[in-house]
């Protein structure tokens, strides 16, 4: 917790109370309210805890005002091109740039134990073929404590890092299957000699037929989308983490928790939309008369994959992704792809017109990703799970830290009651 030398002094019914403010490294200070109740009889209402700070972590900061998001202080863009999915794995764990020793020994302990138990595969043939990879994804991830009993005590810390390790390594095998079930096709086993993006892209797209050559520019580009997708700060489904994390319950149920949180729209589902908004689209003569929608404020319409909810600038990781999504479709071409052609020119429009500078409107990261997935040959379903994938790390990150906490409480959120008050009850023959 940051040392506090000022205070605010809150005023009720004439009667004055004085609380602790907390300056943190980064960021606005923080009033401390957590003996308001106590004190004064009061709760304090924020819905959408917009502006309650629920933990203290050193992990993740972001300042939307400036565009700015920092893992263990080191800026995403250069994370992101400069360095790799696992190093920043490492990095967000640990809370420092591994040695060349240190990375070597974490990818290797990272690729042992990508398999997962063999009984899981008969799990994933106990859902309905059409099943969305998600609700796979949820259950599977869930079921995981069924079957790795060694690391689920969160009391010990050989255990937690071990559940750490394997959750991070396992679940771009548990995405691969869910991909793999939904389309009917046999399972790939992952392969110790592919890098952990590499692996996951044969996973998904390799068939026993015949052999699969993971091209290094998509392999590159996905090894993009997981870091930057790797952890945002106290998102809805890293609050759900940490708030399942808060009872007890065991890491597997808590990243399952963090997953189901991730599949709504409002959240992990951005890029899908986008995607979505452009197929609607259909053909670039049509872009003119859906900007004319997005600026018309009667119209219910909004262009999805533009601007972003905490970035008031611009998103620093849009830039980064940019580059990766021009590789992937110079490598792949979009000639013959009118959905991608309708990104290209609205990507162009957006960047051009005054509006969206205005507006502060820039493409982020969620248009590209779901440019470039869709360019690998993705469905929409897949997306929202490679988030996941890609999350993982975060949510541990975040788990971990949690339990460390010598503050550690369970989440137990207050509210603002507006309905009855107490009343008698009345026999049924009465009412």
């Amino acid at each position: 917790m940051a040392e506090n030398t000022k205070t605010a002094k809150l005023t009720i019914d004439g009667k004055e109370y004085e609380l602790p403010i907390h300056s943190p490294s980064a960021g606005p200070d923080v009033i401390d309210i957590r003996k308001l109740y106590a004190q004064a009889g009061v709760f304090t209402y924020d819905p959408g805890f917009t502006s309650t700070a629920s933990c203290d972590s050193t992990i993740t900061f972001i300042d939307g005002d400036k565009g700015e998001l920092l893992h263990r202080g080191y800026p995403i863009d250069q994370l992101a091109s400069k360095s790799h999915f696992l190093e920043v794995a490492f990095t967000l764990l640990y809370g420092y740039l591994p040695s060349a020793d240190e990375l070597e020994k974490f990818e290797s302990l990272v690729t042992n134990h990508t398999m997962i138990h063999e009984q899981m595969h008969y799990f994933f043939r106990g859902f309905r073929r059409d099943a969305h990879p998600m609700a796979t994804m949820v259950g599977v991830v869930g079921a995981m404590s069924a079957f790795y009993h060694d690391s689920t005590d969160i009391n010990d810390q050989h255990q937690r890092e071990v559940a750490s390790i394997r959750l991070i390594a396992k679940m771009p095998t548990i995405a691969a299957m869910a991909y793999k079930y939904s389309i009917g096709q046999p399972f790939v086993y992952p392969r110790n000699d592919l890098d952990y993006a590499s692996n996951f892209l044969h996973m998904c797209f390799a068939v026993p037929a015949e052999e699969y050559q993971v091209n290094p520019i998509l392999a590159r580009a996905m090894d993009r989308i997981f870091t930057l997708h790797a952890d945002h700060e106290q998102n809805a489904s890293t609050s759900t983490v940490r708030l399942a994390s808060s009872s007890g319950a065991n890491p597997f149920a808590c990243i399952a928790a963090g997953i189901a949180c991730l599949w709504g729209p409002a959240h992990g589902g951005a890029n899908q939309a986008c995607l979505e908004m452009l197929r609607e689209i259909g053909t670039v003569d049509r872009i003119p008369e859906y900007i004319a929608r997005a600026k018309d404020k009667s119209d219910p319409f909004r262009l999805m994959g533009f601007g972003h909810r905490v970035y008031k600038n611009f998103d620093p990781r849009a830039k980064v992704m940019k580059e990766s999504a021009d590789e992937v479709l110079a490598l792949l071409g979009i000639e013959n792809n009118p959905t991608l052609q309708v990104a290209k020119e609205l990507e162009r429009i957006a960047l051009e017109d005054p509006y969206f500078a205005e507006k502060k409107l820039y493409p982020n990261v969620d248009f590209y990703s779901g440019i470039i997935l869709d360019a690998m040959g993705f469905p929409t379903s897949m997306f929202t799970p490679i988030f996941a994938l890609a999350r993982t790390v975060g949510w541990i990150s975040q788990w971990k830290e949690q339990l460390a906490d010598p503050q550690l409480k369970i989440g137990r959120p207050r509210q603002l009651y507006l309905g009855d008050t107490a009343r008698d009850y009345v026999n049924i023959e009465d009412r």
